[in-house]
């Protein structure tokens, strides 16, 4: 089965709530092997079944991701933080949130971009998801930098560390490394594609 098929499915048959298509999203990629999030999505079992149950009652969910991605919090020693972080800037009236940030955490063990990692499918869904469930932070993020940099800038002011040597983001030399364009697909992608065209 197709991920844009899977995703179809979802979204007939979800709750419709605000958090439903990126959702939908997330568990189509991670259905075909996409993405970076490992068994659960990244939930407890407990918090994964409550996801399923709230929002795609009538669907069948297999727990175990088909990428055999797994991930190890034990090299996430900012793993409490980034929840903190996220839990702090929450919208209140939004019932998914919780299962939200355990996901974008799990994300962030990823080695790609956020969205990727999270099996979104582009750059433009994880700003509207963040501006979403993370009202307040998200417009925090003003410049538009890549949100998984952007999250780990935030950990960082918290403690009040500065870590980049630049007197601004603009003449920074590794300016593009955190504000270029995230809408182009993987490495990987990239990579085929030009071998393709090549042959």
């Amino acid at each position: 089965m197709t991920r844009e098929r899977i995703f179809r499915e979802l979204v007939e048959r979800s709750n419709r709530s605000g958090n439903a298509i990126w959702l939908a999203r997330m568990i189509a990629s991670w259905r075909v092997g996409e993405g970076a999030l490992p068994d659960y999505l990244g939930l407890s079992p407990e918090q994964f079944n409550n996801l399923r149950s709230h929002c795609f009652s009538d669907i069948a969910l297999p727990h175990l991701a088909v990428s055999g991605k797994t991930v190890d919090y034990s090299r996430m020693l900012e793993k409490q933080d980034l929840e903190t972080l996220l839990g702090d800037f929450r919208a209140p009236d939004v019932a998914e949130t919780e299962w939200i940030i355990a996901i974008l955490v799990a994300g962030c063990l990823g080695s790609d971009h956020l969205w990727q990692d999270l099996g979104l499918w582009s750059r433009s869904e994880l700003s509207g998801l963040m501006s979403h469930n993370f009202p307040e932070l998200a417009a925090r993020n003003n410049k538009d930098m890549k949100w998984k940099k952007f999250l780990y800038k935030q950990l960082c002011e918290m403690e009040g560390l500065n870590l980049c040597r630049a007197p601004s983001c603009q003449v920074c030399q590794d300016y593009g490394l955190c504000f270029a364009s995230e809408e182009s697909t993987s490495v990987i992608d990239q990579v085929e594609r030009n071998f393709n065209r090549d042959a």
